[in-house]
């Protein structure tokens, strides 16, 4: 059980490093939160549910199972409420530039 607990925490800790990666070198702001929403919220579940493997059957389990639902349902609206506020006030979206030398 030690073992499947400690991949489950080493994918979700690769996962949020990668996700941290993302922001620093992705171009845009919506690059960016998309590259952030999906793996941070993976990551996240990943871990806490290797803890809850950790800790078996007990009411920590339950309290961790009560915050994978919570970032399950969060993390998606808050990274969908940020593009949408971002594309309301106007920021524009990331575009390659063209290579005019000729």
């Amino acid at each position: 059980m030690i073992y499947l607990t400690s991949i489950f925490i080493l994918i979700g800790s690769f996962l949020i490093l990668v996700s941290s990666i993302g922001l620093i070198r992705m171009p845009g702001f919506y690059t960016r939160i998309h590259a952030a929403g999906k793996t941070d919220t993976l990551g996240q579940i990943l871990i806490l549910f290797g803890l809850m493997l950790y800790e078996g059957f007990s009411l920590t389990s339950l309290k961790l199972l009560f915050i994978i639902g919570f970032v399950f349902i969060a993390n998606p609206t808050a990274t969908h409420a940020l593009a949408q506020a971002a594309y309301r006030m106007g920021i524009p979206w990331w575009r390659k530039k063209s290579d005019n030398s000729n």
